[in-house]
C-alpha cells in the first residue's frame, strides 16, 4: 500500500511567486549602528581620563577640571544646544511648510536671504551684535544659535516638500483628502528624510555655535576652553577641546540613529 503524501499545511508558494514578490526592506538598523562610535567615543573618554589624572596638575588646574566644574558646563552646553534646537524646529519647519503653500511661495527667496544672512555672519561677530542690543546672558547666546543654525532647516524643509511627486498630491485631492490631509498624510512624511538632515545639521551646528556661548557669560564648555587659553594651561585648554568634540560626535551619532529609525518605511536607507 503506498503511504500517505504529506501535504503542507496553509498556502502554498510556487517558485514564479516567490521570484516576483519584492525584496524584504532591510532593517533600520545594523549592530554597527549601536556599537561602533559609541566604543569609540568610550574609548577617547577613556584615554582622557587616564592621560589627565596621571598629569601633575596646579592648583588652579584642578579647580578649573573638578569633576563638579566639568559636569556643569557640560550639562550648560547640552542645555543651551538642546534649547536652541528645539526654536530652530519650531521656527523652521513651520515657516517651511507655508513658504511652500501657494500663496506665501513668493516670499520664499526673501526669506531664506534673510536666513542665509544669519548663517553668513560670523558667530562671534553676530553674538557682538546681540550683546550691544540685547545685553548679554543665555538669551544672547540661544538666540543666536538660533539664528545661525535656522538655514539648513529650513531651506531642507522647503527641498523636501518641492520635490514631492505633484502626481501624489493630485491623486491625494482626488481621493478626497482636504489639504491639511495632504500635507500631514503625504507631503510631510515624504519630505522627512531631507528635514531630518537638516536637523542633524543643524544640531551639530548648534554644539559649535553653544562653544562660544562662553563671550556673552552664558556658560558651557566654552569656558573652559577660554579658560585654558587665558590662563595659559595647555591640559584645561585641551579637556575643554576634546569634551567639545566628543559632545558634537554624539549628538551627530543620536542625530543619525534619529533620522533613520524616523523615516518612512519605504524610504528607508535610500529603499
Amino acid at each position: 500500500m503506498n503511504e500517505p503524501q504529506v501535504r503542507p499545511v496553509g498556502p502554498t508558494v510556487d517558485a514564479d511567486t516567490r521570484a516576483a514578490r519584492p525584496p524584504a526592506l532591510p532593517s533600520r538598523f545594523g549592530w554597527t549602528d549601536f556599537v561602533v562610535m559609541p566604543v569609540f567615543l568610550g574609548l577617547v573618554l577613556l584615554a582622557l581620563w587616564q592621560w589627565i589624572t596621571h598629569q601633575d596638575l596646579d592648583s588652579i588646574e584642578r579647580t578649573t577640571l573638578a569633576w563638579s566644574n566639568v559636569q556643569r558646563r557640560v550639562l550648560e552646553h547640552i542645555r543651551l544646544t538642546a534649547l536652541s534646537t528645539v526654536l530652530v524646529l519650531v521656527i523652521a519647519i513651520p515657516l517651511g511648510v507655508l513658504l511652500t503653500r501657494r500663496r506665501a511661495r513668493r516670499f520664499a527667496p526673501f526669506v531664506l536671504a534673510l536666513a542665509n544672512i544669519g548663517q553668513a555672519t560670523p558667530a562671534i561677530g553676530l553674538l557682538v551684535l546681540l550683546t550691544l542690543w540685547l545685553g548679554v546672558g543665555v538669551k544672547v547666546a540661544i538666540i543666536g544659535a538660533v539664528a545661525y543654525a535656522v538655514l539648513p532647516v529650513l531651506s531642507n524643509t522647503i527641498a523636501g516638500l518641492k520635490d514631492v511627486d505633484r502626481q501624489l498630491v493630485e491623486a491625494a485631492r482626488g481621493i478626497g483628502m482636504s489639504m491639511p490631509g495632504v500635507l500631514l498624510r503625504v507631503e510631510l512624511p515624504l519630505a522627512v528624510p531631507l528635514v531630518l538632515a537638516g536637523v542633524r545639521n543643524a544640531l551639530v551646528l548648534n554644539v559649535g555655535t553653544a562653544t562660544l556661548a562662553t563671550f556673552v557669560n552664558a556658560g558651557g564648555l566654552g569656558d573652559i576652553i577660554q579658560d585654558g587659553i587665558l590662563l595659559q594651561r595647555t591640559r584645561v585648554l585641551i579637556v575643554g577641546s576634546v569634551l567639545t568634540v566628543v559632545l558634537a560626535l554624539t549628538v551627530d551619532w543620536l542625530a543619525s540613529l534619529a533620522e533613520q529609525g524616523l523615516r518612512p518605511r519605504g524610504l528607508r536607507n535610500g529603499s
